[in-house]
């Protein structure tokens, strides 16, 4: 269940930073199986399931059948009213009949599937047509699965069954990365000077992401790594965190430790599988220098690369408690000396310099013009 998922977040938070603390956390983490899917086969299958035909007998019938089964119906008469009632309750599967007036079961099919509120409801579109190119508009609207009048009780009930035991496994993926958003930001609650660091990564390295011609799995992979990739921190103390002076070599240490307990703790999120190589290798350097791994070159994931120059930026020309804010120009000159002493990917930057250029509101850039020699080497400890 969720509720064990979040109790073994707990654990995670008390962590006081030490090694032993560390591997007993992780340790933990697998051993509770946090990740693992609250649904078993025996458990009976229910929901709520909003039924649409302008045939009241239709209505009754299939309310008849399914109610008898357990599961909550709810009934209208049209496609209108299917909205109202979406905008009202949360249903986790639609029977819609393809012939209504007002709005068709096709066209209210197309409209649920693209609303990002309600695109995950399974639907099942009930017609008495069986012609092939009928199907075949149903697939192309996104519906889930056909029935045909008259209905067989025993086919309905598999259908919907079937439907709603996957609805119930997105339900819980869902969660679970509700969960990893939540902790995420909680980590960047901690310290007042990162405030909005998390939403402006997400958005402005999608945003580079889509200038260098990333496909769509990798630019979803860089929103959800704007937020999760430093969840790992939450293993390192908030008196290393906000320390404002140099870092001991042991802290030091603690701190690069951070990418492998985020992987860590995101790698059982099937959803996760492209976010992974940004929270492991987002403090790679193009040289091998940097961490975990030493990665250089082109074997560091692109994503990851792209993702660490917005990460470089933000911290640069953001206010921190071991620097003041630098301004755009000065962020840029200092991460051009970086991209010449083989830190960063040439080219990358080339675009993201672009980025900025075509954009004078580009929301990252909140500093004003502050001396650079303080706090560099903070900023690349840290990160953010």
């Amino acid at each position: 269940m969720l509720r064990t998922r979040c109790a073994s977040f707990v654990v995670v938070t008390s962590v006081t930073g030490s090694a032993s603390s560390l591997r007993a956390t992780l340790a933990l983490i697998s051993q509770n199986n946090w990740w693992s899917m609250s649904y078993q086969s025996s458990q009976p299958i229910t929901g709520t399931i909003l039924v649409a035909d302008d045939q009241a007998s239709n209505r009754e019938l299939l309310k008849e059948l399914l109610s008898g089964e357990g599961f909550e119906v709810i009934t209208v008469p049209d496609g209108r009213a299917v909205l109202e009632e979406l905008s009202r309750v949360q249903a986790d599967l639609v029977l819609l009949d393809v012939l209504m007036p007002h709005i068709s079961g096709l066209e209210l099919c197309e409209r649920i599937k693209a609303s990002p509120e309600t695109y995950l409801i399974p639907v099942i579109l009930v017609t008495s047509l069986s012609e092939k190119r009928d199907r075949i508009n149903g697939i192309r609207v996104g519906a889930d699965d056909f029935l045909t009048w008259p209905v067989d009780r025993t086919e309905l009930l598999a259908r919907v069954r079937s439907l709603l035991k996957l609805k119930l496994r997105t339900d819980e993926l869902e969660r679970a990365e509700a969960v990893l958003f939540t902790l995420a930001r909680s980590i960047e609650g901690k310290d007042p000077y990162t405030l909005g660091h998390c939403e402006r990564l997400a958005e402005y390295s999608a945003r580079l992401g889509e200038q260098i011609g990333l496909p769509e799995e990798q630019l979803t992979a860089l929103r959800r790594g704007g937020v999760v990739h430093d969840i790992g921190k939450i293993a390192v103390p908030d008196s290393i965190l906000l320390k404002p002076s140099k870092l001991s070599e042991e802290e030091w240490k603690l701190v690069r430790e951070h990418p492998l307990v985020g992987e860590r703790i995101c790698a059982p999120l099937k959803s996760f599988r492209w976010v992974l190589p940004i929270i492991r290798h987002h403090h790679e350097k193009f040289d091998g220098s940097g961490y975990p791994d030493g990665l250089r070159g082109q074997s560091i994931p692109i994503t990851a690369r792209a993702l660490q120059i917005v990460d470089v930026y933000d911290a640069l020309t953001t206010k921190r408690s071991y620097k003041r804010a630098f301004s755009s120009t000065e962020a840029l000159k200092t991460m051009k000396e970086e991209v010449a002493r083989g830190w960063w990917d040439s080219d990358i930057f080339g675009q993201f310099e672009r980025l900025i250029a075509n954009s004078e509101a580009i929301g990252l850039s909140r500093g004003a013009p502050a001396t650079r020699q303080r706090a560099l080497r903070k900023v690349h400890v840290l990160g953010t």
